[in-house]
């Protein structure tokens, strides 16, 4: 399988479109850890994305007949681009069917590289069966997004590429993982020349379909994906792409949505240009192995895979990316309800930043405080710090990994409601389009009170809302069932602690 996917690759049509892209180390990220950090940066293809590689390899190698028909390709983003301006190389016709919730800006991308767009649904899914229709009805040529040999031929010409601009010692290459194109093109070629570099895929803790995988030791579908990281927002592992990474990946890595967060930061600081959450993923998986294994002196590679991220996102980004990096811890702390205790809990904090305050009176002896604390991202300065304020007879409860309390308690601190009866809390997702809120609302408010109601765009494809609704305890199971049958995601946060000491 090795040398025929080697093969493939050696002789894989790219450079027509694509570039060779340059192979940047990483100053300020080596020093910091003792290692040479390279980045390799597919965010400098011409559309912004490594995609381009595969979906040009797959269509230049179309016969005529095929060409004539016309492709399609089902897609969010980085392969719709990389299909259009693929399909307008070569004279092809091209149909993107992308799902209503695609931002704008990708859709104007890919119509401006030609291709006819169709909008279809609110997820992938929805998106990709409405493509097989026009295979079925017009005869169109379906152009997958990764799990198809000359595409994952096409996406290992970047492992042809770093070999060729590092010829020396190399530790370990950190690939992102969506449905496997790219890892499974790399690890055939890297494992065929130089069997002794480590293979390591990252992952989504949202979607880490590769991993579990691995665990179950076949492909399995995943309930539920997150779309923060939509690039690579794929429920199930590819087939094609399985079968190569079980035998040549060396592991994997997942990561959450604060260590991406700050990933995007450290490659901004380093190379002064803003990646997209999925281009990120694999330093975000290095920063982690590199502490997990106590690694120095080595050379490690991250693959930032696209630069596609929309404006609007950058203000979440920016938010997390200090709680990613370890350098915010997000507090409640109780101090006595009485004139200079404002102070004097400064005073316990010290010379450290305040990058957070929110607090409103609610009881006449004490004041519960939502705080954000600047600290090291050394491991243990956050804990010692916490444990520091309640030494000083200060209540702490640490809420840096809530993620209730940071997407949206934080937002809404302004006091209790104590009249409110029977208040049970939902945090939700809904698809992100002009008009959806409405839709959600009028969904929800069909029979029971809402009672508390925080949302904030974040410039995703899905709306994330919190809704207190008042429900008799008798009617529990019923609005249940109601929600299950809304078909929104949702989770009950009624007993999540940052609800209970702000809000409930």
């Amino acid at each position: 399988m090795l040398q025929s996917y080697v093969k493939k690759i050696l002789t894989a049509q790219v450079y027509d479109v694509a570039v060779e892209t340059p192979l940047h180390e990483a100053h300020f990220l080596s020093q910091r850890f003792n290692n040479t950090v390279l980045i390799k940066r597919e965010d400098l293809q011409p559309v912004f994305s490594f995609k381009i590689r595969g979906a040009y390899n797959k269509m230049v190698q179309l016969t005529p007949e095929q060409k004539a028909c016309g492709v399609v390709a089902a897609s969010a983003g980085n392969h719709a681009q990389g299909v259009a301006l693929a399909a307008t190389a070569l004279g092809v016709k091209a149909t993107i069917v992308m799902p209503k919730t695609t931002p704008d800006i990708k859709v104007a991308s890919v119509k401006a590289r030609g291709a006819k767009v169709v909008l279809v649904g609110d997820t992938f899914d929805e998106a990709f069966e409405y493509s097989q229709t026009l295979v079925v009805e017009k005869g169109l040529v379906y152009i997958h997004p990764y799990d198809d040999p000359d595409v994952i031929a096409g996406q290992g010409t970047v492992a042809m590429e770093i070999f060729r601009q590092h010829t020396g010692p190399l530790e370990a290459i950190f690939v992102p993982v969506g449905g496997g194109g790219l890892i499974a093109g790399v690890a055939a070629y890297v494992k065929y020349l130089r069997p002794e570099v480590k293979v390591i895929g990252v992952e989504s803790e949202e979607s880490a379909c590769l991993a579990a995988a691995m665990a179950a030791k076949r492909r399995v579908k995943l309930p539920q994906v997150g779309i923060f990281a939509d690039g690579v927002a794929v429920a199930q592992i590819g087939k094609e792409t399985f079968k190569v990474a079980k035998e040549y990946v060396d592991g994997v890595i997942t990561v959450n949505t604060d260590e991406i967060c700050a990933a995007i930061k450290d490659i901004f600081d380093d190379t002064r240009s803003v990646t997209e959450p999925a281009g990120a993923l694999s330093l975000a998986g290095l920063k982690k192995y590199v502490e997990r294994e106590g690694l120095t002196d080595k050379n490690l590679v991250a693959i930032n895979s696209g630069a596609n991220v929309n404006f609007d996102r950058l203000r979440h980004i920016s938010e997390r990316s200090e709680l990613g990096e370890g350098r915010e811890a997000v507090l409640v702390v109780t101090v006595p309800e009485r004139p200079g205790s404002f102070k004097a809990f400064c005073g316990a904090i010290g010379k450290r930043n305040i990058t957070e305050f929110n607090y409103r009176y609610s009881h006449d002896t004490e004041a519960q405080v939502f705080v954000g604390v600047q600290v090291s991202p050394q491991s243990d300065d956050r804990s010692a710090f916490v444990e520091k304020l309640r030494d000083k007879g200060y209540s702490v409860v640490d809420m840096t990994e809530n993620e209730t309390a940071k997407l949206h308690i934080r937002h809404m601190v302004g006091g209790h409601a104590p009249t409110v009866e029977n208040e049970v809390v939902y945090r939700f997702e809904f698809p992100e389009r002009p008009g959806a809120l409405m839709r959600f609302l009028t969904k929800l408010g069909h029979r029971w009170n809402i009672s508390m109601f925080h949302y904030r765009n974040h410039g995703a494809a899905y709306g994330r809302v919190l809704v207190g609704v008042q429900v008799p305890p008798h009617e529990k199971k019923e609005i249940n069932t109601y929600l299950n049958e809304l078909g929104f995601t949702y989770s009950d946060e009624t007993e999540n602690q940052a609800y209970q000491l702000f809000l409930g």
